[in-house]
């Protein structure tokens, strides 16, 4: 079983630790619990696995219940679903970009745009209208007629898809102080296809699938200290202004803090869940009761109870709750530590925050009260010109994204067989990723320009380490 070896290894790290102090050692109190030191990036849910299967352990403080809990979760977020009518995993469609939720988050990893003789698998493409008030109304963005807020390119028999898309990429070459030429590529993107002619105005934004680990301790830290990091007005003039997005809650009727996808566009692990099954799978739930090919001729007639129950979608909530985050790793090579040093240096923990504290998120005991290491605020920053989508989103504008968590990203490679970064996957390597950065990042982005190469190599083995 892919788990157990993992468990054991955490099971041994504590076997060490307690061997240790036997009647005749002297017992040292450390200030620091060893589960809030760095190596374990997810507190008591941190596994010590580098292995392909790094992103889909679950937390090795899960009770038997929690973990049989777990499992079935794992079951349902594999499930691969088909045209209705059917006897296991019906509702599919009619219009849809996948067909289970692995297939987008393959190994509960990192997605990545196609190569050229590829369809989209893991990359979808957000559409709205452009809204008629010069500033963000925190409103949700306008869908479009006939294709709703995301375009959907697969179909079941006798539906069309939405459309295609058509990825090319335009090269561009910077170089650094020392004179090291990096060859950056600009995405563009064509909607050929459609089953109807888009709007002239209408906005495009590509996504990428994230990875989904580690979620439930993402959920579970407390608002007031992810407000505690906002500085919309750069009151201390550092020239870093996250700001957070409230976003509507479909449970609670309100508008509350956004904190997944993107762009902090979704304020609940439910809630993300339950959109992506409709707006990805064209499955209905409670919370999202209409086909997402409503206002289409392909609108089938279908039952008015849900297509997944809630007793499905809570369980593949709990899914990526209690999905482990695998641990650092090389701590105390020399190298990792002066990449640390200068990515402190270089303002990037500003944004990407490397230690927060989680409150209780209820139900989800094993990622409550941990002190975790994620490299992210879970805020919105403007990110300059050449990463905007220009697509607000609630209060995002279309300069703006959520930073990402960094954990794990140097695993990316070994997990999901790719090195693809940022929200469209456009950057080839960490470098490259680094290197869009503009906005608030744009001193940041200069500051490693201007390393030697040692220091951009130390840099990068520093995120690895991650």
């Amino acid at each position: 079983m892919k788990y157990f070896h993992s468990l054991l290894s955490l099971t041994c790290l504590v076997s060490i630790l307690l061997s240790a102090c036997d009647s005749e050692s002297p017992v040292t109190v450390e200030s620091t619990p060893v589960f809030a030191t760095s190596e374990f990036s997810g507190g008591e849910t941190t596994v010590f696995d580098a292995s392909s299967h790094a992103f889909s352990i679950p937390a090795p403080n899960l009770s038997p219940a929690a973990f049989e809990k777990h499992l079935e979760g794992d079951v349902e977020f594999e499930a691969v679903f088909v045209t209705a009518p059917a006897v296991v995993n019906p509702g599919l469609g009619p219009i849809y970009n996948n067909v289970s939720c692995i297939n987008c988050h393959s190994r509960d990893g990192r997605g990545r745009p196609p190569d050229s003789d590829e369809g989209l698998v893991s990359l979808l493409f957000r559409l709205s209208l452009p809204k008629t008030e010069d500033s963000i109304d925190g409103k949700p963005p306008i869908p479009v007629p006939g294709f709703g807020t995301q375009l959907n390119n697969r179909a079941i028999v006798d539906a069309d898809p939405e459309g295609k898309v058509k990825i090319d990429y335009t090269e561009q070459t910077l170089t650094t102080a020392d004179g090291t030429r990096v060859h950056l590529r600009y995405p563009n993107y064509t909607v050929t296809e459609t089953y109807q002619p888009l709007p002239e105005d209408v906005e495009v934004s590509p996504r990428v699938a994230p990875a989904v680990f580690g979620l439930g301790l993402l959920e579970a830290i407390p608002e007031d200290v992810i407000l505690a990091y906002a500085d919309e007005a750069d009151a201390d003039g550092d020239g870093i202004s996250g700001k957070p997005n409230y976003v509507w809650d479909v449970v609670a009727q309100r508008y509350t803090l956004g904190r997944f996808g993107w762009k902090a566009n979704q304020p609940t692990l439910l809630q993300q869940v339950a959109a992506a099954y409709n707006d990805d799978m064209g499955i209905t739930t409670s919370l999202f009761r209409t086909e997402n090919s409503a206002g289409q001729s392909q609108l089938t007639e279908h039952s008015a109870m849900p297509e997944v129950s809630d007793e499905i979608l809570d369980v593949v909530t709990f899914y990526v709750q209690t999905l482990a985050v695998p641990a650092r790793r090389n701590i105390d090579d020399p190298q990792v530590k002066q990449g640390e040093q200068l990515f402190a240096e270089a303002q990037c923990a500003s944004c990407h925050i490397p230690t927060l504290r989680t409150g209780v998120l209820a139900g989800v005991p094993s990622v409550s009260n941990q002190t975790i290491h994620p490299y992210t605020d879970l805020l919105l920053h403007d990110m300059g010109p050449e990463l905007a989508d220009n697509r607000p989103d609630f209060h995002a504008n279309g300069r703006e994204w959520r930073t990402p968590p960094l954990w794990g990203i140097g695993l990316v490679k070994r997990v999901n067989g790719h090195t693809n970064f940022l929200h469209d996957g456009r950057a080839r390597d960490l470098m490259e990723a680094i290197l869009w950065h503009g906005g608030e990042a744009e001193a940041s982005r200069q500051a490693v320009e201007q390393m030697s190469k040692a220091e951009r190599d130390a840099l990068i083995v520093f995120l690895e380490s991650l």
